[in-house]
């Protein structure tokens, strides 16, 4: 570890004020309810309205964050936006973000793209930038902002989702602390998940993209062996105290255990076989504990990752402090990371400030008519004037947060708050 202690300082999440029930969904596309429910591991699905976007989902867990852990937006030196869903082919995200959140215009801002692992990419850059002196005593924040949205009646559509997490970056970290000597990187040009200039939704070859995601986690893990010398002794399994994976839908962070253990022991395991046993259990103590965020927002790309470490931070004791996690990012085109921190002295004072269990219970569950009506007026929510006033109004969706987009006038996009 480097004599600079870096790493997570402070983390929120926000995502819609809707979600639909996955049940729901399933008796409407005229499937049981275990097909999504057992068969993806998903039950909620969060769903933004024509109100809500990338920016408003952003700049309002970038508030959470800051608020939450008593930062003044003067300490924030960088601020990264790490989305697939941008608003804008050249305006980036993070500058309507910043706008937004008061930063200083000392503040450097920047979007990232790399499909779900734009977030990664950014929190990675930040570290860098503290650790090679540049920040001068300040922060960073790093927000993964996303909307997955596939089109109603899609294959797709079970594994939509909306949300953004909050990360502000900073030395001697509250809650997570890097291991900066512990990163495995990988890059390949693959053609498993992509969204044309032309096309509002993404097209994709599933089984193509898993085949990708495991590759790229093997290459990865041996990377990160590689960087250690040749030995995984400080990040065997065995040592690790939870596993994060990138969640597109929980039952794919299965998948991703079973090829982490089997690259550690280099050998293929039979599912149902004694040691499929064993990968199982590892699987329901270390995985399967902090899925249930992601169970009832649904992919928010490059958040889904960090869905998960909310949910165990949100759980964590003061046992857990000091011991060793994995995170493993990976982003469609592809690129990919793995990396190893430890939960910090002290983080699990921060249980509660984390914990966004209480915006989430205040979602309002969605009819699936309603749903689709709000599906259709959300595609044409970005374009310019194209969408009359009523459908762009909170109150037409029973929206009770301040922060909304308000629609384009001249191609310009805007953001009103709602104040009395």
């Amino acid at each position: 570890m480097s004599q600079t202690q870096v790493g997570i300082d402070a983390m929120a999440f926000h995502g819609p004020e809707c979600y639909v029930d996955m049940e729901d969904l399933a008796r409407a596309r005229g499937v049981v309810p275990e097909k999504f429910t057992q068969g993806i591991g998903q039950l909620q699905m969060a769903v933004t309205t024509p109100c809500e976007d990338t920016v408003t989902m952003a700049a309002l867990a970038g508030a959470k964050a800051l608020a939450e852990f008593d930062i003044d937006p003067e300490e924030i030196g960088t601020l990264i936006v790490g989305t697939e869903t941008g608003v804008d082919h050249s305006k980036p995200v993070a500058v309507y973000v910043h706008e937004l959140l008061g930063l200083s215009t000392a503040c450097r801002t920047f979007e990232t793209k790399h499909a779900c692992y734009g977030a990664m990419a950014g929190l990675t850059s930040a570290s860098d930038w503290i650790l090679a002196g540049r920040a001068r005593g300040r922060k960073a924040l790093i927000i993964a902002s996303d909307i997955a949205r596939y089109g109603v009646g899609t294959p797709g559509e079970p594994t939509q989702g909306a949300g953004a997490v909050a990360m502000v970056v900073a030395p001697d970290p509250r809650l997570l602390t890097f291991d900066t000597t512990l990163e495995g990187d990988y890059t390949r040009q693959v053609m498993d998940f992509w969204r044309p200039l032309y096309s509002k939704y993404a097209f994709a070859d599933g089984h193509y993209s898993i085949e990708c995601y495991l590759d790229a986690l093997s290459a990865c893990w041996t990377e990160t062996v590689r960087a250690a010398g040749g030995r995984c002794d400080e990040f065997a399994m065995s040592r690790l105290d939870a596993c994060f994976y990138h969640v597109p839908f929980t039952k794919m962070a299965k998948k991703a255990h079973h090829r982490h253990w089997e690259t550690e022991t280099g050998q293929v395991i039979d599912p149902g076989s004694t040691r499929g046993a064993e990968v199982s259990s590892s699987y329901t103590q270390r995985v399967a504990p902090w899925l249930t965020l992601n169970a009832v927002v649904g992919n928010i790309y490059t958040g889904s990752l960090f869905l998960s470490l909310m949910d165990y931070l949100r759980q964590a004791s003061d046992e857990q402090e000091g011991r060793a996690v994995s995170l493993f990012s990976y982003g469609s085109g592809c690129g990919a990371a793995f990396s190893v921190a430890r939960v910090s002295a002290g983080a699990s004072a921060y249980r509660s400030a984390v914990d966004p269990s209480g915006h989430l219970d205040s979602r309002r569950r969605l009819a699936i008519n309603e749903y689709e009506r709000l599906c259709k007026a959300s595609d044409q929510a970005d374009q310019n004037e194209s969408v009359e006033s009523a459908e762009i109004d909170p109150a037409r969706w029973g929206l009770s947060g301040d922060l909304y987009y308000a629609g384009t006038v001249d191609h310009q996009r805007r953001y009103l708050r709602r104040r009395a």
